[in-house]
């Protein structure tokens, strides 16, 4: 996980506001072991599969990511199941990834632990 990059603010986001090149993207991904960039519903995303020992552990991340997501107020997808959690990150205003999807996931990286 980059440390700088979590420790980033969020900008604010306007329906405007451009989406990361290919480049950025490829740059900042490069700080962020374990994640991916992945097209769904014809978006780009930020795709990040975590594992755990058992469901509470899964669960008790899933709130870290959502409490992160609150004081942000950027908000990912998140499946949780048994040992398994998935976060993906996109903005919405936009149709596809701002540098605010990777400075969140670079924090959610950070989250897997209390």
């Amino acid at each position: 996980m980059s440390a700088s990059l979590a420790s980033e603010q969020c900008q604010a986001c306007r329906p405007d506001s451009p989406t990361v090149t290919r480049e950025e993207a490829k740059g900042l991904l490069a700080d962020l072991p374990g994640w991916e960039i992945i097209v769904r519903d014809g978006m780009e995303q930020l795709s990040g599969d975590f594992e755990f020992v058992n469901f509470a552990e899964a669960l008790a991340f899933t709130n870290r990511v959502g409490a992160l997501a609150e004081e942000a107020d950027h908000h990912p997808a998140l499946t949780t199941e048994w040992g398994r959690v998935n976060v993906r990150w996109w903005t919405h205003s936009i149709g596809g990834l701002h540098r605010n999807d990777f400075i969140m996931a670079a924090r959610a990286s950070g989250a897997t632990r209390p």
